[in-house]
């Protein structure tokens, strides 16, 4: 298994639908910024959204165990092999995020309970 790059492309505010739904003064995301690195394989990178992690892990998982070298699903999505790009699930301020498959080797950083 191999570590995944996540990099935070872009923060985002639906105005439209902020206004009719969202609380007053509703901002994009206060957790993730742009250009922000995390490095994941099985577990959430320190520091990073819960949220977004659910969102966006299984496809983590998927280029962490070697989906990389091939184009994502039927070659109708991503033209890049081993990249996904991918958002968090807040309706009214998704955060969008480019996952990209690495050769950095992924190491157990804790001790198995037996």
């Amino acid at each position: 298994m191999n570590k995944v790059k996540i990099t935070v492309l872009k923060t985002t505010l639906d105005k439209e639908l902020a206004a009719e739904y969202g609380i007053n003064g509703l901002g994009k995301c206060p957790m993730l910024k742009e250009g922000q690195v995390f490095y994941a394989d099985y577990s959430k990178p320190s520091g990073f959204c819960d949220e977004a992690w659910k969102a966006i892990y299984q496809y983590v998982f998927a280029l962490a165990h070697g989906s990389g070298k091939t184009l994502f699903y039927y070659r109708d999505w991503i033209k890049k092999p081993g990249v996904a790009i991918c958002a968090c699930n807040d309706g009214l301020r998704p955060v969008i995020f480019k996952l990209e498959a690495t050769d950095i080797k992924s190491e157990i950083d804790y001790t198995p309970v037996t």
